[in-house]
């Protein structure tokens, strides 16, 4: 079988009737610079279609001095449903953008990481997008001081990077508006994440008390648990032993809403006729529950699309950027 010749720039030249100098020109964005005609840079492009020319990397980047790759670096991302949603919508925005994105995971165990940081650095990409698995603020290595960083899903407090966030306020403010629209006014909050790097709980609780408050109306209070579904169950389940009631409950994740469905339909309560239930991750989990659950969507393929855009963006100036969160509307809130 005869191997087929890979198309080079001079035969797109030829076919276009030009001389190589000038599609070079054109491809690399400088027809304008080089007051090169219109008719003449759509002969090129068209014979790059109908040749199938395909830019070689190696050659451009000693050029431009750009390997047109991503780094992304983790802690553990690509094996949960919401992290995978992350890289994928990094691969979609980098694949947009010319560029294809090398990752790395380093389980939280430091020493990789460093080894990981290292590998980028060495093979020169055009950046590093610095993830972490839940929202939380991080210290930028000191391996990465130097090198093009973006932050996803985190933040450094010490300084001013680029950082893309869910608008986890935001987040909060919308979960209660939906309770209040349903005219629910006694309302308190499963689960509470103690962990002092966390971002996403203190938030979300901050825009659910602001939200009661510009109505009015004060948060009844707090049913503290992990974010699980057996820490939701077990803490739901003592508090309703012990006489609490409410007409809505904002709980902090899907998994702490499964939970509280079983405890509330062992305590003879139903969703939504009895309690209204609102949570947050916007999860496959939220769908199988009955009635559906509604919850506030992490934009989470939003989140690593932004990332890799920001990255690439040699204007950007730093600071954070917080993405919107949309609710998803289920049956578990109850109608006027």
């Amino acid at each position: 079988m005869v191997k087929r010749r890979r198309v080079v720039l001079s035969d797109v030249a030829a076919e276009a009737g030009v001389s190589t100098t000038t599609a070079s020109y054109i491809l690399n964005g400088r027809a304008d610079e080089m007051r090169i005609a219109t008719e003449t840079e759509e002969r090129v492009r068209a014979a790059v279609a109908r040749l199938g020319y395909r830019p070689n990397r190696s050659a451009r980047s000693l050029r431009t001095r750009r390997t047109a790759t991503v780094g992304l670096i983790s802690d553990q991302i690509a094996g949960e449903q919401y992290g995978s949603s992350m890289l994928t919508g990094a691969s979609l925005a980098a694949r947009e953008l010319d560029h294809v994105v090398v990752m790395g995971e380093s389980g939280g165990d430091r020493e990789l990481e460093r080894l990981l940081i290292e590998e980028m650095v060495e093979r020169e990409v055009d950046g590093v997008v610095y993830a972490t698995r839940t929202a939380r603020t991080v210290h930028l290595p000191e391996e990465l001081q130097g090198t093009r960083c973006v932050l996803l899903n985190c933040e450094d407090p010490d300084r001013t990077l680029p950082a893309v966030v869910p608008d986890d306020e935001g987040g909060g403010r919308q979960a209660a508006a939906v309770l209040l629209e349903a005219g629910v006014e006694d309302v308190w909050v499963v689960g509470e994440d103690p962990t002092p790097e966390a971002t996403a709980g203190p938030r979300r609780m901050w825009g659910v008390r602001a939200e009661l408050a510009a109505s009015g109306v004060a948060l009844a209070g707090i049913v503290p648990c992990d974010w699980s579904v057996t820490a939701g169950f077990d803490a739901a389940s003592r508090w309703l032993a012990a006489g609490g009631r409410a007409g809505g409950l904002v709980c902090m994740n899907d998994r702490v809403a499964m939970g509280v469905y079983q405890a509330l339909a062992e305590a003879g309560l139903r969703v939504p006729d009895d309690v209204s239930v609102v949570s947050f991750d916007g999860s496959a989990l939220a769908g199988w529950l009955r009635p559906v659950l509604t919850s506030v969507e992490l934009p989470f393929t939003e989140l690593g699309a932004l990332a890799v855009r920001r990255l690439l963006d040699a204007t950007d100036t730093g600071g954070t950027v917080s993405v919107p969160m949309v609710v998803r509307h289920g049956g578990s809130v109850r109608s006027r």
